[in-house]
Protein backbone atom coordinates (compact mmCIF):
# COMPACT_ATOMS: atom_id res chain seq x y z
CA UNK A 1 0.00 0.00 0.00
CA UNK A 2 1.71 3.34 -0.65
CA UNK A 3 2.21 5.78 2.22
CA UNK A 4 -1.14 7.56 3.06
CA UNK A 5 -1.13 11.27 2.52
CA UNK A 6 -3.16 13.57 5.60
CA UNK A 7 -4.03 16.91 4.89
CA UNK A 8 -4.24 18.80 8.44
CA UNK A 9 -4.73 21.23 10.69
CA UNK A 10 -2.90 21.43 13.93
CA UNK A 11 -5.70 23.55 15.94
CA UNK A 12 -8.55 21.68 14.25
CA UNK A 13 -10.39 19.00 16.49
CA UNK A 14 -11.17 17.19 13.57
CA UNK A 15 -7.58 16.86 12.46
CA UNK A 16 -6.36 16.28 15.42
CA UNK A 17 -8.43 13.75 16.38
CA UNK A 18 -7.34 11.92 12.67
CA UNK A 19 -3.80 12.31 13.57
CA UNK A 20 -4.48 10.53 16.87
CA UNK A 21 -6.10 7.56 15.94
CA UNK A 22 -3.63 7.44 12.99
CA UNK A 23 -0.78 7.47 15.11
CA UNK A 24 -2.10 5.32 17.70
CA UNK A 25 -2.88 2.42 14.89
CA UNK A 26 0.53 2.75 13.61
CA UNK A 27 -0.26 4.30 10.19
CA UNK A 28 2.85 4.70 8.25
CA UNK A 29 1.45 8.80 7.20
CA UNK A 30 2.64 11.91 6.18
CA UNK A 31 1.34 14.92 7.03
CA UNK A 32 0.72 18.12 5.06
CA UNK A 33 -0.27 20.98 7.37
CA UNK A 34 -2.65 23.35 5.52
CA UNK A 35 -2.82 26.76 5.84
CA UNK A 36 -6.89 27.52 5.72
CA UNK A 37 -6.46 30.48 3.74
CA UNK A 38 -4.27 28.73 1.25
CA UNK A 39 -5.78 25.53 0.85
CA UNK A 40 -3.51 23.31 -1.62
CA UNK A 41 -4.42 22.54 -5.24
CA UNK A 42 -3.92 19.07 -4.41
CA UNK A 43 -6.11 18.86 -1.16
CA UNK A 44 -9.15 21.04 -2.94
CA UNK A 45 -8.52 18.09 -6.43
CA UNK A 46 -8.93 15.54 -4.19
CA UNK A 47 -11.84 16.86 -1.78
CA UNK A 48 -13.76 20.02 -3.31
CA UNK A 49 -15.48 20.97 0.16
CA UNK A 50 -12.05 22.07 1.21
CA UNK A 51 -12.04 21.02 4.58
CA UNK A 52 -9.54 19.35 6.80
CA UNK A 53 -8.62 16.39 8.06
CA UNK A 54 -8.77 14.45 4.14
CA UNK A 55 -7.07 11.39 4.19
CA UNK A 56 -5.33 10.12 0.82
CA UNK A 57 -4.48 6.34 0.82
CA UNK A 58 -4.68 3.50 -2.14
CA UNK A 59 -6.43 5.79 -4.00
CA UNK A 60 -8.67 6.30 -1.87
CA UNK A 61 -9.77 9.58 -0.37
CA UNK A 62 -11.71 9.90 3.26
CA UNK A 63 -13.04 12.96 4.23
CA UNK A 64 -14.28 12.55 7.36
CA UNK A 65 -12.20 12.23 10.57
CA UNK A 66 -14.57 9.80 12.28
CA UNK A 67 -14.28 7.74 9.41
CA UNK A 68 -10.61 8.36 9.34
CA UNK A 69 -10.33 7.08 12.31
CA UNK A 70 -12.13 4.05 11.48
CA UNK A 71 -10.24 3.00 8.91
CA UNK A 72 -6.84 3.92 10.81
CA UNK A 73 -7.94 1.04 13.57
CA UNK A 74 -9.45 -1.09 10.86
CA UNK A 75 -5.53 -1.02 10.44
CA UNK A 76 -4.94 -2.02 13.86
CA UNK A 77 -6.35 -1.55 17.63
CA UNK A 78 -4.04 -2.83 19.96
CA UNK A 79 -5.77 -2.04 23.00
CA UNK A 80 -9.21 -2.05 21.68
CA UNK A 81 -10.02 1.65 20.86
CA UNK A 82 -13.63 0.36 19.35
CA UNK A 83 -14.61 -1.78 22.45
CA UNK A 84 -15.69 -4.39 20.28
CA UNK A 85 -18.43 -2.49 18.74
CA UNK A 86 -19.91 -1.32 21.80
CA UNK A 87 -22.90 1.14 20.35
CA UNK A 88 -22.39 3.54 22.73
CA UNK A 89 -19.15 4.92 21.39
CA UNK A 90 -20.64 5.90 18.32
CA UNK A 91 -23.90 7.03 20.32
CA UNK A 92 -21.27 9.47 22.57
CA UNK A 93 -19.50 10.29 19.35
CA UNK A 94 -22.97 11.58 17.56
CA UNK A 95 -24.10 13.24 20.33
CA UNK A 96 -20.73 15.19 20.52
CA UNK A 97 -20.78 16.12 16.70
CA UNK A 98 -24.20 17.43 16.85
CA UNK A 99 -25.61 19.13 19.33
CA UNK A 100 -22.21 19.78 21.52
CA UNK A 101 -20.41 21.10 18.49
CA UNK A 102 -23.54 23.19 17.66
CA UNK A 103 -23.42 25.09 21.52
CA UNK A 104 -19.53 25.18 21.01
CA UNK A 105 -19.60 26.88 17.63
CA UNK A 106 -22.22 29.47 19.57
CA UNK A 107 -20.19 29.48 22.60
CA UNK A 108 -17.05 30.17 20.72
CA UNK A 109 -18.04 33.05 18.72
CA UNK A 110 -20.79 34.05 20.20
CA UNK A 111 -20.41 37.54 18.95
CA UNK A 112 -21.23 36.15 15.59
CA UNK A 113 -24.62 35.11 17.14
CA UNK A 114 -26.32 37.60 19.01
CA UNK A 115 -29.40 36.21 19.67
CA UNK A 116 -28.55 34.99 23.16
CA UNK A 117 -25.77 35.80 25.38
CA UNK A 118 -22.37 33.53 25.67
CA UNK A 119 -23.96 32.46 29.04
CA UNK A 120 -26.64 30.90 27.35
CA UNK A 121 -24.37 29.07 25.10
CA UNK A 122 -22.37 27.51 27.54
CA UNK A 123 -25.36 26.58 29.61
CA UNK A 124 -26.37 24.56 26.54
CA UNK A 125 -23.31 23.01 26.03
CA UNK A 126 -22.29 22.55 29.94
CA UNK A 127 -25.55 19.73 29.34
CA UNK A 128 -23.14 16.72 27.52
CA UNK A 129 -20.36 18.24 30.10
CA UNK A 130 -22.77 16.87 32.60
CA UNK A 131 -23.45 13.86 30.89
CA UNK A 132 -19.53 13.15 30.61
CA UNK A 133 -19.21 14.04 34.12
CA UNK A 134 -21.31 11.50 34.92
CA UNK A 135 -19.91 8.61 33.00
CA UNK A 136 -16.72 9.33 34.65
CA UNK A 137 -18.10 8.48 37.70
CA UNK A 138 -16.01 5.54 39.01
CA UNK A 139 -13.16 5.14 36.26
CA UNK A 140 -10.98 7.07 34.26
CA UNK A 141 -12.43 6.76 30.57
CA UNK A 142 -15.91 7.31 29.30
CA UNK A 143 -17.14 4.12 28.41
CA UNK A 144 -14.37 1.83 29.60
CA UNK A 145 -11.46 1.24 32.06
CA UNK A 146 -9.31 1.67 29.41
CA UNK A 147 -8.85 4.44 26.23
CA UNK A 148 -11.43 3.99 23.40
CA UNK A 149 -12.73 6.06 20.57
CA UNK A 150 -14.92 7.84 22.27
CA UNK A 151 -12.55 9.28 24.55
CA UNK A 152 -10.40 10.06 21.80
CA UNK A 153 -13.41 11.85 19.52
CA UNK A 154 -14.51 14.17 22.47
CA UNK A 155 -11.10 14.93 24.05
CA UNK A 156 -9.96 18.03 21.37
CA UNK A 157 -13.91 19.33 21.43
CA UNK A 158 -13.90 19.32 25.13
CA UNK A 159 -10.46 20.95 25.20
CA UNK A 160 -12.16 23.92 22.70
CA UNK A 161 -14.95 24.32 25.35
CA UNK A 162 -12.41 24.19 28.13
CA UNK A 163 -10.40 26.81 26.98
CA UNK A 164 -12.70 29.44 25.80
CA UNK A 165 -12.51 30.55 29.13
CA UNK A 166 -10.44 28.52 31.20
CA UNK A 167 -11.19 30.19 34.56
CA UNK A 168 -14.53 29.36 34.34
CA UNK A 169 -13.97 25.73 33.27
CA UNK A 170 -11.55 25.32 36.11
CA UNK A 171 -14.25 26.38 38.92
CA UNK A 172 -16.58 23.89 37.71
CA UNK A 173 -17.65 20.95 40.09
CA UNK A 174 -16.59 18.68 36.83
CA UNK A 175 -13.39 17.55 38.62
CA UNK A 176 -13.50 14.41 37.24
CA UNK A 177 -13.94 16.11 33.69
CA UNK A 178 -11.60 17.99 34.28
CA UNK A 179 -9.21 15.22 35.25
CA UNK A 180 -9.62 13.23 32.44
CA UNK A 181 -8.90 16.15 30.13
CA UNK A 182 -5.85 16.84 31.99
CA UNK A 183 -4.86 13.26 31.78
CA UNK A 184 -5.66 13.44 27.70
CA UNK A 185 -3.39 16.59 27.09
CA UNK A 186 -0.35 15.50 29.12
CA UNK A 187 -0.60 11.69 27.45
CA UNK A 188 2.45 10.71 24.91
CA UNK A 189 0.32 10.47 21.95
CA UNK A 190 -1.94 14.04 22.47
CA UNK A 191 2.37 15.44 22.79
CA UNK A 192 3.21 14.10 19.97
CA UNK A 193 0.72 14.79 17.25
CA UNK A 194 0.85 18.55 18.69
CA UNK A 195 4.51 18.77 17.87
CA UNK A 196 4.96 21.28 15.20
CA UNK A 197 6.94 19.57 12.48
Amino acid sequence: MSQALLYSFRRCPYAMRARLALRYSGVAVQIVEVSLKAKPAEMLALSPKGTVPVLSVGGRVIEESLEIMQWALAQHDPEDWLLQGDPRVLALIAENDGAFKYHLNRYKYAERYPEQPMEHYRAEGEVFLQKLESLLAGREFLLADHLSLADVALAPFVRQFAHVDREWFASTPYQRLQAWLQGFLESPLFIAVMAKS
